[in-house]
């Protein structure tokens, strides 16, 4: 049921961008010059980096950006320690930690498995991805692959950002264990880059981080059910591993600045900025959020159970 609000939530605050993009087409400058953030590695390199340029060469205001992962994006804003975040996940049901994080949709990621350029196999199902995390497929002959044993990276903890949105929308249980992994690593830096050393190795990372290390001839970005994990998939719902990319503030008291730049991010000009990095705009895929409500709604059947509201 908490997804599901929130998935009526991103329709309501969708509804709005509107509304915040004609306000804020020219956003009038202010007071101060930096603002901390932290967040998801992905956030950050899906769009942060030129929105923040962007914003600062409009107002002066300077964001600081130091990363530390969704969780990081969340609870670190509302303890104080960052003036505003960002998040690849929703806020945890029943995480105290959490509760005054005010969060909303700027754009759309998804989440990919990636794997050596060297390995042949081009495509994974559903079920074929689920069996390689519960470790019912160990070997990459059984893909289509040569005969080599398959090697999982996963992240520690459950919920970060791509751990979450992994058991979701594969499994239905935020508490699903992955016993096949090889490696267990605590963030999204070191899995990335153990991929890419390691010729049978595969992880699960957002399509952002990927596809520039796929431009660099580093990995190799797998279809899912025969589709890419392309800006068109990703906008038309055809890949179906999506999730929203959310800006957080503190909703008992965020600094007018925090406001103003999500303002910004939700303008015409913001949104075309998110657009030029090759990530979907939240405002161009309104279509996404009843799609997640379907998507929910398909996983409750399937019995979507499970808290994961501590850890990393």
């Amino acid at each position: 049921m908490r997804q599901f609000i929130v998935s009526i939530q991103l329709v309501l605050i969708g509804c709005s961008i509107g509304y915040f993009a004609a306000a804020a087409s020219n956003p009038a400058p202010v007071a101060g010059n930096t603002l901390k953030w932290a967040g998801c590695g992905i956030s950050k390199l899906a769009f942060m980096a030129e929105l923040s340029k962007a914003y600062e060469k409009k107002t002066g205001v300077k964001i600081d950006l130091k990363g530390g992962g969704a969780t990081a994006g969340i609870r670190q804003v509302t303890d104080g320690q960052v003036d505003i975040g960002a998040s690849c996940r929703a806020n945890l049901e029943g995480a105290v930690e959490e509760r005054n994080a005010y969060q909303v949709p700027v754009a759309w990621d998804a989440i990919v498995f990636m794997v050596h350029p060297s390995n042949p196999v081009d495509t994974l199902t559903t079920q074929q991805a689920r069996d390689i995390y519960t470790g019912k497929i160990t070997n990459w002959s059984q893909v289509g692959g040569k005969n080599d044993p398959i090697e999982l990276y996963i992240r520690r903890g459950k919920i970060s950002g791509v751990g979450r949105t992994l058991r979701e929308l594969l499994f239905s249980n935020y508490d699903q264990e992955f016993p096949a992994a090889k490696f267990v690593v605590a963030s999204t830096t070191p899995l990335e880059e153990g991929v890419v050393s390691n010729p049978n190795g595969i992880g699960a990372t957002g399509v952002s981080s990927a596809q520039k290390r796929a431009k660099e001839g580093k990995v190799k970005i797998l279809k899912l059910n025969g589709k890419e994990a392309s800006f068109d998939n990703i906008k038309s719902g055809q890949y179906l591993m999506y999730r929203p990319l959310y800006l957080v503030s503190n909703g008992t008291g965020a600094d007018p600045r925090v406001k103003d730049f999500i303002t910004f991010a939700l303008s015409r000009d913001g949104q075309a900025i998110i657009r030029k990095t090759g990530t979907v705009p939240y405002s161009e895929a309104m279509g996404l959020v009843m799609k997640q409500v379907e998507q929910y709604d398909k996983a409750t059947e399937r019995g979507l159970f499970g808290t994961a509201a501590k850890g990393k």
